[in-house]
């Protein structure tokens, strides 16, 4: 015997949260499962980063004051061998660990209808339904089971290029306070280090790097980076923890059929700061409704194609420009220029963090200021 439901989602983070956020808005009679491997509250390797965008996506399926008590951190410092930008951003983030937002998200599924289950999904079984380990079956399924997503193993679909990266918690240092701090690294590239203020005395401190010349840095390596950039962040620091970063591409064609893939998942972290929780609560919304259209068309099979064509709507031309992005920040040369272009026009730094955050794009402000950059950069100096 098999526990049936409307829906099942694989993992309980933001994007599994927000599938079932986005189905029970749209259908609050469904049965909605949405199962973990963990309890909540857990911890979880991020760097904490919650973009304003995502409390936007957020308040569409009914979900608002999530972070009221948390204190919003205004000002962004970015650097790269002494030489950056530091302004207020637009519209201020906040640094949230895991174990407080994801929990707050879980509470505000299971207010919504959602049934939460800890389970450990080991296998899926896709015919005219689909069944987990034997046991719990739906006519439509989310993966939304993180970087290594069993899910996304079982369908035989493989993310692309991989970050590695390292998480800990520090008291905060001095002249970091108040503040996301990133320090871009100079002998290797595309890396940096962070510092994020999360207004309780700590801070969020980590490294990472692209992965792709076969070697897998250690722990012991990636805290000395850490240190090497941004010097005393780690004193004090603890709950060290490791994570691979499923980084999108300029191609992203998600799996059509009755089993959906949603955040990292479905390889949707940004290419150029590593974000992903935007990716993960609007591809999960995305995805709910789709599924919950699909299951009243009576039509599950279609969920896939619905979310697709919404989700690539979305989010495709943003796609576009963080994979332009994320290569033109491998060269060290248009990485200054993008700094210099930033501390010398608040608009640029503006459009860069909203291509950093949430679904922003390469604007015609952004080309003007990295042209002139450069250009200013080669010109000889008068004698």
């Amino acid at each position: 015997m098999t526990a049936a439901y409307d829906l099942a989602i694989v993992g309980a983070g933001p994007a599994g949260t927000a599938a079932a956020l986005g189905a029970l808005h749209a259908d609050p009679g469904l049965r909605v499962a949405l199962l973990d491997r963990d309890d909540f509250p857990r911890d979880k390797a991020c760097g904490d980063g919650v973009a304003p965008h995502v409390l936007d996506r957020l308040a569409e399926v009914g979900v608002t004051g999530l972070l009221d008590d948390r204190v919003p951190v205004a000002r962004l410092r970015l650097d790269r061998g002494g030489r950056g930008a530091e302004r207020t951003m637009a519209r201020p983030s906040y640094v949230v660990p895991r174990a407080i937002l994801d929990a707050r998200l879980v509470e505000a599924a299971q207010a919504a209808g959602a049934q939460v289950l800890r389970h450990r999904v080991r296998d899926l079984a896709i015919g005219d339904g689909v069944v987990l380990d034997g046991a719990i079956s739906a006519p439509v399924v989310v993966g939304s089971d993180g970087a290594r997503s069993v899910v996304r193993r079982r369908l035989g679909w493989a993310p692309g290029t991989t970050a590695l990266a390292l998480r800990g918690y520090a008291p905060v240092t001095p002249g970091r306070e108040g503040a996301q701090v990133i320090v871009f690294g100079t002998a290797r590239q595309p890396s940096y280090a962070w510092s994020f203020d999360r207004g309780d005395g700590y801070a969020n401190v980590g490294y990472g790097e692209v992965l792709g010349d076969g070697h897998v840095p250690s722990k012991t390596e990636l805290i000395g980076h850490l240190e090497s950039l941004l010097p005393g962040a780690t004193r004090d620091g603890g709950d060290w923890r490791g994570h691979h970063l499923p980084l999108s591409g300029l191609r992203w064609r998600p799996p059509a059929g009755r089993v959906l893939l949603v955040g990292d998942a479905a390889g949707l972290v940004n290419p150029m700061t590593g974000e992903g929780i935007y990716y993960a609560v609007a591809t999960g919304i995305a995805a709910g409704r789709a599924a919950a259209r699909a299951l009243a068309d009576g039509r599950p099979e279609s969920a896939g194609r619905r979310y697709a064509r919404d989700a690539r709507a979305h989010l495709f031309p943003h796609l576009r420009h963080t994979a332009a992005a994320g290569r033109l920040s491998r060269s060290a040369p248009m990485l200054d220029a993008g700094l210099r272009a930033s501390a010398a026009d608040q608009r640029v730094f503006d459009d860069l963090v909203e291509l950093g955050l949430a679904r922003g794009r390469i604007t015609p402000a952004v080309v003007r200021g990295l042209l002139t950059s450069l250009l200013e950069e080669r010109r000889p100096c008068a004698s």
